[in-house]
């Protein structure tokens, strides 16, 4: 089995610029360290957060994380 790359002399033909989408180094934050804490939740509220997490492809843990963090940031409290 012998495949060689065979390199040509053409031009190379470029993309499209696409605009920066990144946010600046300044607004780029390093995540904070996580803590596991128990939680209770009723069975109902438990079975609705796994649904909208499996229709939004994410773990529920991670949708619950989601939500207290609009909750806090909705209620002006910056935590670091």
């Amino acid at each position: 089995m012998n495949n060689k790359i065979r390199y040509t002399d053409e031009d190379l033909e470029f993309g499209e610029i696409v605009e920066d989408f990144l946010p600046p180094p300044e607004k780029l934050t390093l995540k904070g360290i996580k803590i596991q804490i128990p939680v209770e939740l009723t069975e109902k509220n438990l079975s609705f957060l796994k649904q909208e997490a499996n229709r939004n492809n994410i773990s529920y843990q991670n949708l619950i994380e989601l939500i207290i963090n609009e909750y806090i940031e909705q209620h002006g409290q910056n935590f670091t």
